[in-house]
């Protein structure tokens, strides 16, 4: 898939669920948020099963399979975090009873931003050694 079919894939679903929140958030609609938040998983799900095919194409011999896991764990590790960031929403929208605190709703997207700067931060470094 070429880049500009992944944007425009990307923004399909950002559309669809910015609908899906739209109607969500009307009073004379009452879905539940785990409904809401399906385009996301989807696209989630597809970002994980992007970053598997990767592996295995790129995968030639063992000693190369470890290298792979380490470069490919990030984004494993985001997709993770940002689905678990998604699911404490959801439970905390749509079970108030359960009176889950902002801090432990929030703390998987602060790793989330955390790890990315972390990342990122890397990424450049060994950009300027070469």
């Amino acid at each position: 898939m070429t880049l500009a079919h992944r944007a425009l894939f990307t923004w399909f679903i950002v559309l669809v669920f910015l609908i899906l929140l739209c109607l969500r958030l009307d009073p004379r609609t009452h879905w539940n948020w785990f409904v809401t938040l399906i385009p996301l998983w989807v696209f989630d799900g597809i970002l994980i099963i992007y970053v598997i095919i990767k592996i295995i194409r790129k995968w030639r011999n063992l000693k190369r399979l470890k290298e792979l896991l380490g470069y490919y764990k990030w984004y494993i590790f985001g997709v993770f975090l940002k689905i678990t960031s998604q699911v404490m929403i959801c439970l905390t929208l749509e079970y108030p009873e359960l009176e889950i605190s902002i801090f432990v709703t929030m703390t998987p997207i602060w790793i989330l931003l955390v790890s990315s700067i972390i990342y990122v931060f890397r990424r450049l470094k060994k950009i300027e050694t070469w």
